[in-house]
């Protein structure tokens, strides 16, 4: 009995040690949790993720925007998910930011997680990894390597994002430095801006390229003239929504960059922008085929997801993603 509760002991102390082993360093790894009391974390989160998105067709889109618009303010800590509090709106109450969607799945997400493993699993990987993993879903394999360790953020200030975020209006210019400004190059710009093969966009993101470009009441020429006319009956009112990657916004491929160089039919204009410089055009030229683009992207998604994490003894594992412990 005693060798038992020794050996019992032992186990625990092993486990513990793991934890604090895993969480010393400071850079993300695969399978981090393999090492913890949650071993089975990622397997976990793959499985509630693909019983959501076998339901959900938009699942996809909604947590790669989300984990998007997560990295590009104080890289990938989850602060794109807290509530307000007080006087200070956060991050997701920014204007660029309030058609964002998929918070109650990440909520539902870190309620089944913390049922089986409190306390272990950061609200910052949740994302990482659910983004991953609705894509994927389709597919029945895994897009793209996600490495974790990630903590969770105790900061998220709305008056940052329109700052750090490139938005659908950003020129090439604006594009690079925003994108270098987080260790990202052209390669990473237009992979990443592949996402837009999936989902859908708000009228009001791009209507000043249908409705009043320069100021004149004109349309932007780089624009598909049938493309806009089609675009302009559906934006009837701004609220209204149209697919990014026409006729193929529920498909995660190679579309978005064939319609954009061939048809000129990128929705925003930071689309049309990658037509703008020799360095992006040779890129969407390269990704024009579906084993090109998912190579390029999850190189792209691995940086993305590296981008400032909180790792080690920085940050916290939130009990509930909206709040600080």
């Amino acid at each position: 009995m005693r060798t038992q509760l020794v050996l019992s002991c032992l186990v625990f102390v092993c486990i513990v040690l793991c934890e604090v082993v895993a969480g010393a360093g400071n850079v993300l790894r695969n399978n981090f949790y393999k090492s913890t009391r949650c071993p089975n974390a990622e397997q976990l989160i793959r499985d509630i993720t693909w019983s959501k998105a076998k339901n959900d067709v938009t699942l996809g889109a909604r947590l790669l925007r989300l984990h998007y618009h997560d990295c590009f303010l104080r890289g990938c800590d989850a602060s794109v998910l807290l509530d307000t509090e007080g006087t200070e709106q956060s991050e997701k109450e920014a204007g660029p930011n309030l058609s964002l969607g998929g918070f109650n799945v990440i909520d539902d997400i870190k309620r089944q997680v913390e049922a089986k493993c409190p306390g272990i699993v950061s609200c910052a990987d949740i994302l990482a990894l659910s983004a991953r993993d609705a894509v994927s879903f389709p597919f029945k394999t895994l897009m793209w390597e996600v490495e974790t360790g990630r903590k969770d953020g105790n900061v998220s200030l709305a008056s940052e994002v329109s700052s750090n975020l490139p938005l659908p209006d950003s020129n090439i210019s604006t594009l690079q430095q925003l994108f270098a400004k987080k260790g990202l190059n052209v390669d990473d710009l237009v992979a990443l801006s592949g996402a837009h093969t999936i989902g859908f966009a708000h009228c009001g993101a791009f209507s000043k390229r249908l409705f009043n470009f320069t100021g004149k009441g004109d349309m932007d020429p780089s624009l598909n003239a049938t493309y806009a006319e089609s675009l302009k009956k559906s934006c009837t009112n701004l609220a209204n929504i149209v697919e990014m990657d026409p006729m193929s916004s529920t498909s995660f491929d190679s579309n978005y960059f064939n319609i954009l160089i061939n048809q000129n039919k990128g929705l925003f204009q930071s689309d049309a922008a990658l037509l703008k410089d020799t360095n992006s055009v040779n890129v969407v030229k390269k990704l024009q085929n579906d084993k090109a683009f998912f190579v390029e992207f999850g190189k792209s998604m691995k940086k993305m997801g590296a981008i400032e994490v909180l790792t080690g003894n920085a940050g916290q594992i939130r009990k509930n993603c909206r709040v600080k412990n």
